[in-house]
């Protein structure tokens, strides 16, 4: 009954593995509680990176350090022991399965900075000793980051074969090192999720892409504007090598064709230079659930939603502000495409406040929606009223964002809208610009009507 008891509690807290804030407050319940949320913290220890807690790794890494390493590094006249580190009470880095060399390397430099050691060399002998930490005994990684200008043969580190060759996940650059690129191709057979920052034009790249057999995740993000070449159409081209498995699909910079991907469940578009994404007028995804979408005209964001086989359960759309007619022909899309739609954020403007009553009858699943506000005179009194009379009963979580700080509600509308309320779901909502009203918002928290509405996360639902 015991380790049944355990085995139950690690289901439990694994699904609570995102909430860092209530795993470690779980660390101090007692022995077992602290075994099971150890390995999970130390999973990905880089994730929520912060200066002080690269600081607070240093530290633990270092006192990982064997005694034969340490003098082995003091015979070098490498003297990161100036201060006592004590025995840490788990092997955490045991647990860790995702190696992110750009943190790693990071923690050299924090290394680096406080002992005064100013040679490359020695750089490069401290790094070595790091990675046999993590290169060490059986241990399996999963996933892989490798940042810019990274040039060290992670390969050739004894073991890399066994310790790589469960890699799911690969995040790196084009401008990586041919070398390690040759390498990576060699040994990683297994990536299903794979992350490419787009800054030079690399074509040992597009073999990555195109001999990963089991590849589901593909992200093409480029971190400057790179005038377009010919190495841009064959990456595109090498994306059909994968039109029957590829699951989610990201890009940050308008392709000439993107391929109908036949089982693309998440589509995420974001264009800084606002150009025309005519490639997604007659492109058909009908298994498409979630379409986020950033500084993406309304038009061909319309004719997709059209074509995707009434599978959306996520519409966001951001940071594109559209006309009269535009929104009225996106509102219309959704709601007699998408009748699953669970999420919704999108541009309301006044002219087409009633046809959100079209969309509340027709989407009876929605749980969230977020409005994006633009017109200078907004009719909240009709909004709230809407809100109220055709709210489906999982719909209670609301956001409202505006562009400009003076638009808000009239504190009579925002009492309707809480008075009319009472005796449903308690609401969960957030404004972007609250300070004249909150202290009515804090009232009806109070009185149990909202929850959380200060700093409310509602992207889940």
């Amino acid at each position: 009954m015991s380790k049944l008891n355990r085995d139950v509690l690690r289901l439990i807290i694994e699904e609570l593995q995102d909430d860092r804030k209530t795993l470690y407050s779980f660390l101090s319940v007692n022995k077992i509680y602290c075994e099971i949320i150890v390995p999970i913290l130390w999973k990905n220890p880089w994730k929520f990176m912060t200066k002080v807690k690269r600081k607070s790794l240093s530290k633990i890494i270092i006192s990982h350090l064997s005694n034969e390493t340490k003098n082995n590094l003091n015979n070098q006249e490498i003297n990161i022991f100036k201060n006592s580190y004590q025995k840490p009470l788990f092997d955490y880095i045991s647990f860790c399965r995702h190696l992110n060399l750009g943190e790693i390397k990071e923690i050299i430099y924090i290394i680096y900075s406080s002992n005064e050691v100013y040679e490359k060399s020695k750089i490069l002998i401290i790094m070595n000793e790091i990675l046999k930490l993590f290169f060490n005994e059986n241990r399996k990684f999963t996933h892989l980051y490798i940042p810019k200008n990274f040039d060290y043969q992670i390969y050739h580190i004894p073991g890399a074969r066994r310790h790589l060759s469960e890699i799911e996940f690969l995040s790196c650059n084009t401008s990586m090192n041919d070398n390690i690129l040759i390498g990576l191709i060699d040994i990683c057979k297994s990536i299903k999720e794979l992350e490419l920052s787009i800054d030079v034009d690399n074509y040992g790249i597009i073999k990555l892409i195109k001999t990963r057999e089991k590849l589901i995740s593909l992200s093409l993000l480029e971190s400057y504007y790179i005038n377009k070449s010919p190495f841009d159409k064959i990456i595109e081209n090498s994306l059909a090598t994968h039109t029957n498995t590829l699951q989610n699909f990201k890009i940050n910079r308008r392709p000439t064709k993107i391929p109908s991907f036949i089982n693309l469940k998440v589509l995420e578009l974001e264009d800084r230079y606002f150009g025309e994404w005519n490639c997604l007028e007659n492109l058909s995804l009908p298994f498409l659930q979630i379409l986020r979408t950033s500084f993406i005209s309304i038009k061909p964001l319309t004719n997709l939603i059209k074509n995707t086989n009434r599978s959306l359960i996520e519409i966001k759309i951001d940071g594109v502000i559209h006309d009269e007619i535009g929104n009225k022909n996106i509102i219309q899309a959704i709601y007699k495409n998408c009748p699953k739609l669970k999420y919704l954020k999108l541009m309301f403007r006044n002219c087409n406040i009633l046809e959100l009553e079209n969309l509340l009858t027709n989407c009876q699943h929605l749980k969230v929606l977020s409005f994006v506000i633009n017109d200078i005179v907004f009719e909240w009194e009709n909004l709230f009223k809407i809100l109220i009379k055709l709210s489906p009963n999982d719909l209670f979580k609301f956001k409202f964002h505006s562009f400009d700080y003076e638009l808000k509600p009239k504190l009579e509308f925002l009492k309707l809208f809480f008075n009319n309320w009472k005796g449903k779901r308690p609401i969960f909502l957030n404004f972007n610009n609250a300070k004249e009203i909150e202290y009515w918002l804090h009232k009806y928290e109070t009185e149990g009507m909202i929850k959380n509405c200060d700093d409310i996360e509602l992207e889940n639902y």
